[in-house]
């Protein structure tokens, strides 16, 4: 008789749940896989048959039909070899199992019957909690990361006897359970620490300030100044994840198969450096099969592009919608998809193109109308879109040479968190809004209020530099968090003054 095993799949970072229904029929053996499947569920065929038969199990010599329900979506991947051998053993009488309804299977056989991890276990879960499943039978291997949905009962299985023996009852294996509080305290550390820069205190003071207030920072500086170095660092100092932050960002890398194995939740905040070779679809994300792009890896992270201008400028371009809705839909005949991307993003650029404008050391061999035209490979949209623009000048020697350390990174975050919940508790009530960088424009109007005379200090700079509407809101968000980090709830004179001086790109161009 048919039988019928529930399994998942995602699209996008969401999953549906798939019903695996398997028939045999007394006709000339054969097997077939119906319910738009890709290849890699076309080709399970050979993975199953050999696992079964290598797991002690006959292959019934019948027409077996497999049906992936809903047919009308598409099916990918290699996870739903575990359910149709499965719903092949039960239609066969093999596999006397009456809580087979109870769970939903997922994973890969080997052609030894091993299984063998997949991605998107944790989207699976999490999909699943919806659904009222009372267990899910997944690979060892991914045991842990689907235990962090907290949702159906986990048991993690190393073959596909393993697997039939816990439908059956037979194996006293218990679910896995998982200890979230202390893999947070085991995971959550950096490598790197903002003690290990020299100098730059004015770039370190506004990392500072796009740290407080979620900001992005665009950094301009001659090689070797430093600029990576303190990009790298920035993570260092964020707010620490929230378990919600945390598995969300855990849940993109999953779905795009980055998941470390030893670590089955990311507890820092996650730092994407593509380089500037790369395509419009592995930024933003996209393929035949839509994947996550590296706006979306960085999602409650930072992404850095260093040599912002010698990125393709439909690529940079492509930027524009995920700065602003925080969010990338991509858009195919079939389907359309929505990727998260919260990211920060840092860039960083030489001034000219040999790099060398008003450094010091060595003169600028260019003309002024070719570094002009090397600047001009970053649109001003693209510029108004970012909060900071910063100078990072080379380091003198007195500088390298000193012996003590700068401030730690940890001190530096208790300051970034207290400004943090400052706007938390100026923002309570309002949905969705968690830092000063997301402010709409009433939003700005209303929690930005100025002076006389900060109002006639801002005119006067907008009117000298030539800024945009969108530059003025956004010189009044980076004032807000100076003020936030003095724990002031005006926004005064020299909060306004310091804020203006983030704009560096606007005052050489």
């Amino acid at each position: 008789m048919p039988a019928t095993v529930l399994s998942a799949a995602t699209l996008g970072i969401d999953a549906y749940p798939v019903h695996v229904e398997v028939d045999t029929d007394r006709q000339l053996p054969s097997f077939t896989v119906v319910g738009l499947p890709d290849n890699a569920v076309r080709e399970s065929k050979e993975r199953v048959m050999a696992a079964i038969r290598n797991a002690g199990y006959e292959w019934p010599r019948r027409r077996v039909t497999v049906n992936l329900a809903p047919a009308d979506i598409r099916k990918e991947g290699s996870g739903f070899d575990l359910p149709i051998a499965i719903g092949i053993l039960k239609a066969s009488g093999q596999l006397r199992a009456s809580r087979l309804g109870d769970f939903a299977l997922l994973g890969e056989l080997s052609l030894d019957g091993a299984l063998r991890p997949i991605h998107g276990v944790l989207s699976t879960a999490l999909g699943l909690r919806a659904h009222q499943c009372y267990g899910m039978i997944v690979p060892q291997a991914n045991a842990r990361e689907a235990a962090l949905a907290s949702g159906p009962l986990v048991y993690g299985a190393s073959t596909l006897g393993q697997a039939v023996e816990i439908l059956q009852g037979d194996c006293r294996l218990p679910p896995f359970a998982l200890d979230l509080d202390a893999l947070f305290q085991r995971c959550a550390a950096h490598e790197v620490d903002f003690s290990e820069v020299r100098g730059q205190e004015h770039a370190k003071r506004a990392l500072e300030v796009a740290a407080a207030g979620g900001h992005n920072l665009f950094l301009v500086g001659s090689p070797g100044s430093g600029k990576t170095l303190l990009a790298r660092r920035l993570p260092s100092i964020l707010p620490d994840l929230t378990l919600e932050e945390a598995l969300a960002t855990t849940q993109v890398h999953s779905v795009a198969g980055l998941l470390p194995p030893d670590q089955p939740l990311i507890t820092t905040r996650p730092f994407r450096a593509p380089h500037h070779t790369i395509s419009d679809a592995g930024l933003i994300g996209g393929g035949a099969c839509p994947r996550p792009g590296e706006v979306s890896l960085a999602h409650h992270g930072v992404l850095f592009l260093d040599e912002l201008p010698e990125f393709k400028r439909h690529v940079l371009e492509a930027l524009r919608q995920p700065l602003e809705d925080h969010t990338v839909t991509i858009a195919r005949a079939a389907l359309s998809l929505s990727f998260p991307a919260r990211f920060m993003l840092i860039g960083a650029m030489n001034p000219c193109p040999c790099g060398f404008l008003g450094d010091g050391r060595r003169p600028c061999s260019y003309s002024p109308t070719a570094i002009h035209r090397y600047r001009a490979r970053l649109s001003g949209p693209l510029l108004d879109r970012i909060d900071l623009h910063v100078e990072v000048p080379a380091v003198p020697y007195s500088e390298l040479a000193r012996r003590e350390g700068g401030e730690p990174s940890e001190r530096i975050r208790q300051r970034v968190n207290a400004a943090r919940k400052r706007q938390l508790s100026r923002f309570a009530g309002t949905p969705g809004l968690f830092c000063n960088a997301q402010l709409r424009p009433r939003q700005v109007r209303a929690c930005c209020s100025l002076s006389p005379k900060g109002e006639e200090l801002l005119g006067m700079a907008l009117s000298r530099l030539g800024l945009s509407a969108r530059s003025h809101d956004r010189i009044l968000k980076v004032a807000r968090t100076i003020a936030d980090l003095e724990e002031s709830d005006a926004i005064h004179a020299h909060h306004l003054s310091e804020a203006i001086q983030y704009r560096a790109l606007d005052r050489s161009l």
